[in-house]
């Protein structure tokens, strides 16, 4: 059956252009965009005049399944991606027990093909647990689906592992995606570095930490040539040293979470803990130069970093509490604080936020070209309101917005042109 959204304000990240128009999905793909004339039988929605860009594809979910379903599951995962405009989630595989065998993997991809709504691709782990000693399988990993290999926030500390999983991974094509950090220095820090911290008594790390890390695993990418892109590059320091790696013809790339792009350091205020990340958030310098950076280019991705944690781990004191907040529905109306403040238009969003991830993994969404998947989101990025954090879809409810004024709704989601959200309903 063919579908026909008419009256959009088209974004396309792709020709980097905002334009007025329609476009047709025919058997679960882009048919036509443009001005266009409804086909014979074909069912007709008017946008009326809102925004309808690529959906979302999401590098770097966590999701509870194996072990942690009370935190997070596909179901609930899912459900919270449609309704933030999230069609394709990129499944980390930080889980209990880690994503490092193809049997796992092969669970997992059962698991979230019967219960999502939206797509989910996964991870798998580089090393064995995640442990650092060890590497997996990648080439049988590889067959079994995996779209990339990292052991997220677990930095491999022995160097020659490190090499080993990059050079194999670099004879079989494999993206291997790292966590720019020293181990050692940022062991046990719970904020950045500085008077801020240093006023409240919260262990913290230096931002150097990061390009040190950054500069370890360049050298690794310049002997190995292997394809390799940094999760989360939240510090100016870090820059100079992406812009040089790029330059000399590495195949690198780089992302940066949204809380990253939105908060900074004083967020904590008086040890809220919703606000601990790992990164923990940088200062306003560092944000800034992030949002810039987005815009030139220079990091490619942006993504939710979406780590669920139940209540309990986070009621606790600031340095004891759990890392990380709750991300796939605030997301979209978290960037659009970047459009709204004048710091990026929604071509360069959805740049960073849908054709780069898909490209970078070699996936065909993130377009509205002729002949790609219809995965699209339809949102009103003016709608006002204030965020309750439980009416959140995910299980876990921890979203460092709990109580804040946004704007940006969602109105639709589909999925291969089938609608899997419609605001209301």
């Amino acid at each position: 059956m063919s579908l026909l959204l008419t009256n959009a304000r088209l974004i396309d990240p792709e020709a980097g252009t905002e334009t007025e128009g329609d476009l047709l999905i025919e058997g679960g793909l882009i048919a036509a965009v443009g001005a266009l004339e409804p086909p014979p039988g074909a069912e007709v929605i008017d946008c009326g005049g809102k925004c309808l860009a690529p959906g979302i594809v999401d590098l770097g979910v966590k999701v509870g399944e194996p072990g942690e379903r009370h935190r997070e599951s596909f179901r609930s995962a899912g459900l919270a991606a449609a309704a933030g405009g999230v069609t394709t989630i990129i499944a980390r595989p930080d889980t209990m027990p880690a994503i490092d065998t193809p049997e796992v993997l092969e669970f997992v991809t059962r698991r979230a093909a019967e219960a999502s709504p939206v797509r989910i691709r996964h991870m798998a782990a580089l090393t064995r647990g995640r442990e650092g000693r060890e590497m997996v399988e990648l080439g049988f990993l590889l067959d079994t689906g995996a779209v990339a290999f990292s052991d997220c926030d677990h930095v491999i500390e022995t160097t020659k592992v490190a090499a080993r999983c990059m050079t194999y991974a670099r004879s079989l094509g494999a993206l291997v995606i790292g966590h720019p950090q020293d181990p050692g220095l940022s062991a046990g820090a719970s904020a950045t570095n500085g008077k801020f911290a240093s006023l409240r008594g919260i262990p913290a790390v230096h931002p150097m930490a990061e390009r040190m890390g950054f500069d370890r695993d360049m050298a690794l990418v310049e002997m190995s040539g292997v394809r390799y892109h940094a999760d989360q590059v939240t510090t100016a320091r870090t820059l100079p040293a992406l812009e040089r790696a790029k330059a000399n013809g590495l195949d690198v790339t780089a992302g940066v979470g949204i809380h990253h792009l939105t908060l900074n350091e004083f967020d904590i205020g008086d040890y809220r803990t919703f606000f601990k990340l790992k990164p923990p958030l940088r200062s306003e310098e560092d944000r800034l130069a992030m949002v810039e950076a987005v815009g030139s280019g220079l990091i490619d991705i942006i993504s939710s970093m979406h780590t669920p944690q139940d209540e309990e781990s986070k009621r606790l004191p600031f340095e004891e509490a759990a890392w990380g907040a709750v991300a796939l529905e605030t997301f979209l109306p978290a960037a659009l604080r970047l459009y709204h403040a004048g710091r990026l238009t929604l071509p360069q969003l959805f740049r960073a936020m849908a054709l780069n991830p898909a490209k970078r993994l070699g996936l065909p969404q993130g377009r509205l070209s002729e002949g790609a998947p219809a995965d699209l989101v339809l949102f009103d990025p003016d709608a006002p309101f204030v965020l309750d954090r439980f009416t959140l879809r995910s299980k876990s409810k921890n979203t460092p917005f709990d109580g804040q004024r946004m704007e940006g709704r969602v109105l639709a989601t589909y999925v291969g042109g089938r609608r899997v959200y419609a605001a209301g309903e």
